[in-house]
């Protein structure tokens, strides 16, 4: 899947379950792998109140 035109390509997503530290490991690989040019994103799921999505991107 391909980004919007902005060169940020979607790699992979999946849901899961919602979780007050997950921020925390999301940031953690945001901070070692940006010089990988890949970059993570944690949103919470807009169907299920309980899931959250967690999707990596290449930039």
């Amino acid at each position: 899947m391909a980004g919007e035109g902005n060169g940020i390509e979607t790699l992979a997503t999946v849901k899961v379950e919602k979780s007050g530290d997950l921020y925390k490991i999301v940031d953690s690989l945001n901070r070692t792998l940006k010089d990988r040019d890949l970059m993570f994103g944690l949103a919470l799921d807009e169907q299920e109140d309980n899931k959250m999505v967690f999707t990596i991107y290449k930039t």
